[in-house]
């Protein structure tokens, strides 16, 4: 390189490298502790590559949908956060190879030291690392979906065998894992086979790795790899199919929410999945939310405040539009309309079906036939996309015919936005829901 070009790339990367630090920082992972603390604590990480959703879903469904009644797990689902909003492998280079010697310049330096203290905690000793690899793993070439060179469908180990106290039989471990797998395949095709890498015997790529970093540190370590060939849901399937397994070997107990099968994942993954903004006086729920929402009330000086169901949910801010990302999926964008906002939290009164009731703002009310808001004179109440001759939204009888539906906050037409403002200020919302 030339002295003209060197001062040029100089340059460049005195540009460039605040602004991709900013970008990181700005998408930290998180840390779920779950169950009682212990010294038997299983390690889920997700997300280490971006475009591998099957594995960071599968964390942020363990971190939502279980309950652990026996034991201590701690559940990364983002760990490279920024990677999953970009949807790629890695904007920065692979951070599963960045484990073994990584300059503190680099954007990712950071959240691969928080990773790397993690796993060294003394509490923690099992490690998984959840991934979504291309075509199916076979120990003998069949085709080339199905051979050696594949990495979907397997376990996945360094070495055989590592010398610690608790589960240093990585091997055998990974056999239990995969016939459990096996015992419960969707088809055939899906059969899961360990994979030992064999890392220390010259394999200088995986040496690089996060679970090589692991059992280095004198932890068992393993990683599980769905087929990227799958649909997402039957990914979680699989990787939670897994992990339960993992639980059971380390004596860990858990009750989930939904049924384990491949419509149980799907359902599990797209419903139920709500952002809550403002202390509470608004709450959106996301798995039918129309692509764009004009108008919507957001706090002058473009700072929002929200709280999300999920950790892979989150609200990124473009000019006056806040997209909502839901791991590497756009989900709906917010179009600003600036408003205060009032810090008291307030009940309002709706007449619903005919029965007056007492509603605090960010409720989502179910209708069946008719809603009327009551008149307070202390509120301005705009009943979004309702008008009539009267030009008044109080008092009156609403039925869903008399709203178009392009104005609710959902595809399917049904739910609708009630806001309530004081003199000034944005003070709340009620989302109406009509049956179907």
């Amino acid at each position: 390189m030339n002295r003209g070009m060197l001062k040029l790339y100089s340059l460049i990367l005195l540009l460039v490298l605040p602004l991709a630090l900013s970008a990181q920082n700005g998408f930290k992972f998180d840390l779920i502790q779950k169950g009682k603390q212990d010294n038997n604590t299983l390690l889920v990480v997700g997300g280490i590559q971006g475009d591998e959703p099957g594995g960071f879903i599968s964390a942020s469904i363990l971190a939502t949908h279980y309950e652990i009644t026996k034991g201590s797990i701690w559940i990364v689902p983002n760990l490279n956060f920024y990677s999953i909003i970009k949807r790629s492998r890695g904007p920065y280079g692979d951070m599963n190879r960045k484990f073994a010697k990584l300059s503190k310049k680099d954007p990712e330096y950071e959240a691969v030291t928080r990773i790397k203290n993690y796993i060294k905690d003394d509490s923690v000793k099992l490690v998984v690392n959840l991934h979504d690899g291309s075509g199916f793993y076979r120990p003998k070439y069949e085709d080339s979906m199905h051979s050696p060179s594949r990495w979907g469908q397997c376990s996945i180990v360094d070495q055989s065998n590592i010398d610690i106290p608790l589960y240093g039989n990585l091997e055998d471990i990974s056999s239990e894992v995969v016939k459990y797998v096996n015992k419960n395949l969707i088809k055939n095709e899906d059969i899961y086979h360990t994979h030992n890498t064999r890392t220390k015997e010259g394999d200088k790529e995986m040496e690089k790795t996060l679970t090589y970093f692991a059992i280095n540190h004198g932890k068992a370590a393993f990683g599980n790899e769905a087929s990227k060939n799958l649909p997402t849901h039957k990914r979680v399937y699989y990787h939670l199919l897994a992990l339960e397994k993992y639980m059971d070997i380390m004596g860990i107990e858990y009750k989930r929410k939904f049924k384990l099968d491949a419509k149980g994942v799907y359902k599990a993954i797209n419903d139920d999945i709500y952002i809550s903004l403002y202390d509470g006086k608004i709450k959106l729920p996301l798995s039918q939310i129309r692509n764009m929402v004009k108008y919507f009330p957001i706090k002058k000086g473009g700072a929002i405040d929200f709280k999300a169901s999920n950790p892979l949910l989150t609200i990124i801010k473009k000019n006056n539009t806040y997209v909502i990302q839901y791991g590497n999926r756009r989900l709906s964008r917010l179009k600003a309309d600036y408003q205060d906002i009032d810090a008291q939290p307030k009940s309002v009164q709706l007449k619903i079906d005919g029965k007056l009731q007492n509603v605090k703002f960010g409720s989502l009310v179910d209708v069946k036939r008719s809603f009327l808001v009551e008149e307070n004179s202390g509120y301005r109440v705009n009943v979004i996309g309702y008008t009539n001759k009267k030009k008044k939204e109080t008092g009156i009888e609403i039925k869903n015919k008399e709203i178009p539906k392009h104005f609710s906050i959902d595809k399917k037409g049904t739910i609708y936005r009630v806001e309530y403002y004081t003199k000034n200020k944005f003070a709340g919302m009620v989302l109406i829901k009509f049956r179907t």
